[in-house]
């Protein structure tokens, strides 16, 4: 398995060749606590989400995604925001891909599962909202997470 690098506003950074319009996920259970992952490709901590698949539609995707990353089934019940930088860029080293970034960050309430480690996770939990902050994450997923945590409910778009 290839890694996953993120670059922001790094002029080290290799030129983006995709675009990739995807789904994240902050799915929240009734104590409030968030749905977290370890991602397998780069060690950080992040919520479920990925790639927009041929004959999905985004919310299809955001669903598919927790359960594939997590072993938990959920419903869409808001948006956070869009999340559109052209400066973040992600490297997929496995095919050299490198994607500029395109996420549009959803909420959801489970409905069923149980915490399931995947290919893409290494480790799968419920983080209490006062200690999501804490865990490492890329400056990008952070941005999505304190936007959810801290925002007024009114989307990011960006």
């Amino acid at each position: 398995m290839g890694r996953r690098i993120d670059y922001y506003d790094d002029p080290a950074a290799p030129p983006a060749n995709s675009i990739v319009p995807a789904a994240n996920v902050i799915v929240i259970d009734a104590e409030q606590r968030i749905l977290m992952i370890k991602r397998s490709d780069n060690d950080n901590w992040a919520v479920p989400g990925g790639g927009l698949d041929l004959g999905e539609s985004l919310l299809e995707t955001a669903v598919r995604e927790v359960r594939e990353e997590t072993g938990i089934e959920c419903e869409v019940t808001g948006l956070v925001g869009i999340f559109t930088d052209p400066k973040h860029l992600i490297h997929y080293t496995s095919n050299d891909e490198v994607r500029q970034e395109f996420s549009v960050v959803f909420t959801a309430r489970p409905l069923g599962g149980e915490p399931t480690p995947s290919s893409e996770s290494r480790e799968v939990r419920w983080v209490e909202r006062d200690r999501v902050s804490s865990l490492p994450m890329d400056r990008s997923m952070r941005m999505r997470v304190e936007q959810y945590l801290n925002g007024d409910g009114s989307p990011h778009l960006g």
